[in-house]
């Protein structure tokens, strides 16, 4: 073996060894953020499956994980940002907004400096001074004001927190829009450049956010937050929005700054306000914003969240009653984050839609937990029996329809086509708000059926669906996200129900494009608007194609985490499709791609730096 040889078999065998103490590195730190090390039994082998996966292919998979910081900055490293569009219609002038209390010196001029240093020069930056009593931080700010005449600076008599210190910064500005940074945050150099490209580019834009990521104890950047694009029920569980956040200063003036009362969720508030005055709300999925994690910020330690948390629940409660809308919220707490019990003036009559054909054990199990784990009583059940023949079945649908209120029996004798024989239900059905069920579920939750008619009675809410597990309790549907392994594919698929999921998105209602019918709720009205289920789609992707026609009328669907069913879809089951059926299947792919082609390509509550080929992970280079 030559020198060289043998020097670069120690180079690897040194780079496996820092690889294996990173993947540790990573397990520990997982274990303390999600249990504090308390891990629950069945978590273990979960756990143990995926450490032993990640040393054995460590370095060979084809994706990233974001939330691994080598990972993410070799995505970094070789990720080349698209900001070649310089558009010079207008120069839109940008005021950034500093409140500032007792900030280090070096982390202020760094904070100040990433301004200054735009590549795009329209720009303001107003600064308040909360009264700080550190010498280091005055003397900083009063060099500032020689330095720049962009730079104007108003010091208050008394401290005042975060929303009096940035009404008095938002008082100097006289830009279009006005950009919020928090003091000891750092700006990508070309941030102001891209929003004002984007608002030549959509000149009716009021409020346009970017990605972000975090900056850690050493100054290297972690933890990136891929976002969506506007989600309003996301935002109403937490303020995913965030930073970079840019919005015309008319708009924000209008409805009085921010409130004092609201600190540590500030911000929160202000969007909620702002979003009902607006739906000009853009999205760019660049990291422009870079968080940066200190001893005190909500970015690096849980227990500094409490008050900000609590703040968020009065921010999301004010923004409810704001509309009339009576509802209770609550503090998720394996997240942080917050649920929302919606409160009903009367229970409207929910018709519970289940197609089926033979296995009466299963219909049976069905049924059973529809009756026993229920604290609602207005529903009606209606069975579409599809060309059921065994004895069993039609004695278990004649002993449910002599001893069970509100059940009936539709007989459809047609060949198998899923969305003929959900229409067929919903002629039959008389209810406010229909509920389309598979015969091969199991209802978990005993308050499904409150919270799923409370989340699609709000105006803008379509479809409505349910977190649905296999019976080890690993996931099967956790919203429907497009694009994946061809059209669309379910979120989350195989991870544990324990997982808080990227971003909480396993603990509370997030936003998708899609649902899955297995379990799927909507008003009646709204069912109807869009035409129902479409027939040409007979066997898959009909739920899909219904719920991007709620969303083409202005909708919003909503997967609520919270409500669990179990799915008794076989797991490892392979293609069962004769030749007609997979041609049937191969002309509903192509059917879905004609129609919604754009969508697929680029599913707006996906964020597009993500891999199209496996969800919330990176492509490797």
């Amino acid at each position: 073996m030559t020198m060289n040889q043998k020097e670069k078999q120690k180079k690897n065998s040194r780079s496996k060894i820092f690889q294996m103490l990173g993947v540790f590195s990573n397990g520990i730190q997982t274990a303390w953020q999600r249990h504090h090390f308390r891990i629950p039994l069945n978590m273990w082998k979960h756990y143990f499956k995926r450490l032993i996966f990640k040393l054995r292919f460590w370095g060979n998979s084809p994706y990233l994980d974001p939330n691994d910081q080598a990972d993410y900055n070799l995505w970094l490293k070789n990720k080349k940002w698209d900001l070649e569009s310089k558009i010079k219609l207008s120069e839109p002038k940008i005021s950034f907004i500093i409140p500032v209390y007792n900030t280090p010196a070096h982390i202020l001029m760094e904070c100040i400096e990433s301004v200054l240093n735009q590549s795009y020069r329209n720009i303001q930056v107003c600064i308040t001074d909360d009264h700080s009593s550190n010498e280091e931080t005055i003397r900083t700010l009063e060099d500032l004001c020689k330095k720049d005449d962009r730079i104007k600076i108003v010091t208050r008599n008394s401290n005042g927190h975060i929303s009096c210190a940035s009404n008095d910064a938002i008082a100097l500005a006289n830009g279009d829009y006005i950009a919020l940074l928090d003091h000891d945050d750092v700006l990508d150099l070309d941030a102001a450049l891209v929003m004002a490209n984007f608002i030549n580019l959509h000149p009716e834009a009021d409020f346009i956010y970017s990605d972000e990521d975090k900056l850690d104890h050493n100054g290297n950047r972690c933890s990136p937050h891929f976002k969506p694009d506007y989600s309003p029920n996301s935002l109403l569980s937490s303020n995913y929005i965030c930073h970079l956040s840019v919005i015309r200063r008319s708009l924000v003036l209008k409805v009085g700054g921010f409130r004092e009362g609201y600190e540590g969720a500030q911000d929160h508030d202000l969007f909620l306000r702002i979003s009902l005055e607006t739906q000009a709300i853009y999205h760019i999925p660049l990291i422009l914003y870079h968080w940066r994690m200190s001893n005190t910020s909500t970015s690096s330690s849980s227990s500094n969240k409490t008050y900000a948390q609590l703040n968020g629940i009065k921010a999301v409660e004010s923004f409810l009653h704001q509309q009339d809308i009576k509802a209770k919220v609550s503090l998720e707490p394996r997240s942080g984050y917050y649920l929302i019990d919606y409160e009903l003036d009367y229970e409207p009559l929910i018709s519970i839609i289940i197609p089926t054909k033979d296995n009466a054990i299963l219909l049976d199990n069905c049924l059973s937990s529809i009756l026993h784990q229920n604290d609602y009583n207005n529903y009606e059940i209606i069975i579409i029996d599809n060309r059921s023949e065994q004895a069993e079945t039609k004695a278990l649908l004649e002993k449910y329809q002599r001893n069970t209120k509100n059940f009936k029996v539709i007989n459809a004798d047609i060949e198998f086509n899923y969305s003929k024989l959900n229409n067929l239900g919903v002629n039959h059905a008389k209810g406010e708000y229909i509920l389309l069920l598979n015969n091969d579920t199991q209802v978990i939750t005993k308050h499904w059926l409150r919270q799923m008619v409370g989340t699609a009675s709000q105006k803008k809410v379509g479809a409505v669906g349910a977190l649905l597990l296999y019976k080890d309790h690993t996931i099967q549907h956790g919203g429907v996200i497009l694009g994946i392994g061809g059209v669309a594919t379910h979120a989350f698929h195989h991870s544990h129900e324990i997982e808080l999921g990227l971003y909480g998105r396993l603990c509370v209602p997030y936003n998708y494009s899609a649902v899955t019918a297995a379990c799927l709720m909507v008003s009646k009205a709204k069912y109807n608007a869009v035409g129902g289920f479409e027939e040409k789609l007979g066997i898959v992707y009909n739920d899909v194609d219904f719920c991007l026609k709620l969303c083409k009328l202005g909708n919003y669907n909503v997967l609520l985490p919270q409500v669990k069913l179990f799915h008794f879809e076989s797991k490892s089951r392979g293609s069962d499709f004769t030749s007609k059926k997979f041609q049937r299947y191969l002309n509903e792919t192509q059917f879905m791609n004609d129609k919604w082609q754009a969508l697929i390509e680029k599913d707006p509550f996906y964020n597009p730096n993500f891999t199209k080929t496996n969800c919330f992970l990176l492509d490797r280079p």
